[in-house]
């Protein structure tokens, strides 16, 4: 059963709002919840000296997404129940193409806001795992392929080195 934040069941239809997503504008919310699937995007798209990114990548982002549901952080699940509640349980679908420098500017974008409103921990969290969504999908590689195998392409270390930089983890 679910209860309103005053601990009163929740209309018929309605789910309590977490008190994760209740310190964000609707603006924010969609920030939070877009990047990791925009991460996906373009560290799946084609790119001068950068390996074949085949479906075997898309999917490992997806995975990546889904880890954080185990993750010790209100943030990173919460992002996680409305990536997936937004698609009524499908894997989610990413509807645009992703410009890396457009990528970037939501990563620092994304910083400022977990920087007004989130708790340091919350922060870290959110931004180490959508770091190691780009990480998974740059490692994927085909199956027979296996990933610790395979270094990196100087181009996907670029990729990751920057998204990091935005990130605020560099």
């Amino acid at each position: 059963m679910s209860h309103s934040l005053a601990g009163e069941p929740s209309a018929a239809g309605h789910r309590a709002v977490p008190l994760t997503t209740a310190r964000y504008s609707a603006a924010e919310w969609d920030l939070l919840t877009g990047l990791p699937g925009r991460v996906v995007v373009a560290a799946t798209a084609p790119a001068p000296g950068r390996s074949h990114r085949g479906v075997s990548a898309g999917l490992a982002g997806l995975e990546a997404v889904a880890a954080g549901r185990g993750f010790d952080s209100d943030l990173v699940r919460a992002v996680v129940a409305t990536i997936y509640a937004r698609h009524d349980g499908a894997p989610p679908r990413v509807e645009r193409l992703t410009d890396v420098v457009d990528l970037l500017a939501a990563c620092r974008a994304a910083v400022r806001v977990l920087d007004r409103r989130a708790d340091p921990a919350d922060s870290a969290a959110y931004r180490q795992w959508v770091q190691s969504v780009a990480a998974r999908v740059c490692q994927a590689g085909p199956p027979e392929a296996p990933a610790c195998d395979r270094p990196l392409a100087p181009a996907d270390r670029r990729f990751l080195d920057r998204l990091g930089g935005a990130l605020g983890l560099r």
